[in-house]
């Protein structure tokens, strides 16, 4: 295989696997090129941060109204990933909120049916991460906006470097477990870190450190419950880490930092 090839159907292959852009199947490798396109999880969220960045700014310069504009973003959040990560939230609410035994809740999240505590847990993300991006000020808006889905994609890689796969057969989510490269995490939150530079240095660092230490800390809730991780695990971690860039400037300017 070409030096090229092995950079670009990893690539590819994360593209196809976290949005709703479908390449052909040949730039994409197969199962192959998923199991190595872990690394590359960050710089496509990044992708999808730009793209949703550019589509808030046109709806704010066609109507002017940040509520609208806010309103957007999050639908356009939940359609370039075919609300795969949401649906991911909506079951493990389900698991882990039923207050069962491992094995209950790994059934739990293979059900198709979407349960009261996954209705809430939905729209309590939903309405947060709206009422946050509509309170932010027009300087830290874009920016936010492109750190979103990459902290959320960020959460992914280092649940999946934590991690191992919590059931005994293998799902699609196991395809990209890989825990024996902790590297991918670093680099991971390094172009994290360089992303929130445009917010402010401290603001980054503080950003960066919030949303590894909350990965963390979701990895071993994980790890307690169920054992490990599941693709709806991995939807949820990235669902309520796409959650803090938001939340933690609107703090820091309000403290004044």
């Amino acid at each position: 295989m070409s030096a090229t090839r092995t950079i670009t159907q990893p690539l590819c292959a994360a593209i196809t696997f976290l949005t709703v852009v479908r390449l052909p199947a040949a730039w994409c490798g197969g199962q192959q090129a998923l199991a190595r396109s872990l690394v590359w999880f960050a710089p496509v969220g990044l992708l999808i941060g730009l793209a949703v960045a550019s589509g808030d700014w046109l709806v704010l310069q066609l109507c002017g109204s940040t509520v609208v504009a806010s309103a957007t973003t999050v639908i356009m959040l939940v359609a370039i990933s075919g609300g795969l990560h949401l649906d991911g939230l909506g079951d493990s609410a389900d698991a882990f909120m039923s207050s069962r035994g491992r094995e209950r809740m790994l059934e739990i999240m293979k059900d198709s049916c979407c349960g009261p505590m996954a209705v809430f847990a939905i729209v309590a993300v939903m309405l947060l991460k709206f009422a946050a991006l509509a309170a932010l000020p027009p300087t830290a808006r874009y920016a936010v906006i492109v750190l979103t889905p990459l902290a959320g994609r960020c959460a992914i890689v280092i649940n999946n470097v934590l991690l191992p796969y919590a059931r005994s057969g293998g799902g699609l989510a196991s395809i990209t477990n890989d825990n024996s490269r902790p590297r991918q995490a670093i680099t991971a939150l390094a172009l994290l870190l360089l992303a929130a530079l445009s917010v402010g240095g401290g603001t980054a660092l503080t950003l960066t450190a919030i949303c590894a230490a909350f990965s963390c800390a979701f990895a071993a809730y994980c790890r307690r419950r169920i054992g490990g991780l599941t693709g709806d695990t991995l939807g949820a971690a990235c669902e309520l880490t796409e959650l803090l860039p938001a939340l933690v400037v609107l703090a820091l300017l309000h403290q004044g930092g």
